[in-house]
């Protein structure tokens, strides 16, 4: 992966797979439908607190709203 990329773009791109997968999920029943609800908050949220920490107001709400990314992250590893 070309390092050049910046964070945004990379959880946009990250966002934009997850939507597509959450789709084909959604087309299924029962468990599937279910887990692509929570598949689709987490993974986009990733670039959500990632663009919201671009933002930030200072140096510890930068690092706030990066932590919130991480742990989204995190969970849609799980998800995953």
């Amino acid at each position: 992966m070309n390092q050049n990329i910046s964070i945004a773009d990379r959880t946009k791109a990250l966002a934009i797979r997850i939507v597509k997968a959450c789709t084909f999920l959604d087309e299924k029943s029962g468990v599937c439908r279910t887990l692509s609800k929570q598949l689709l908050r987490s993974g986009t949220a990733i670039g959500a607190n990632v663009r919201e920490a671009q933002s930030a107001q200072s140096d510890k709400d930068f690092l706030s709203k990066l932590e919130i990314a991480l742990k989204e992250e995190r969970e849609t590893e799980y998800w995953l």
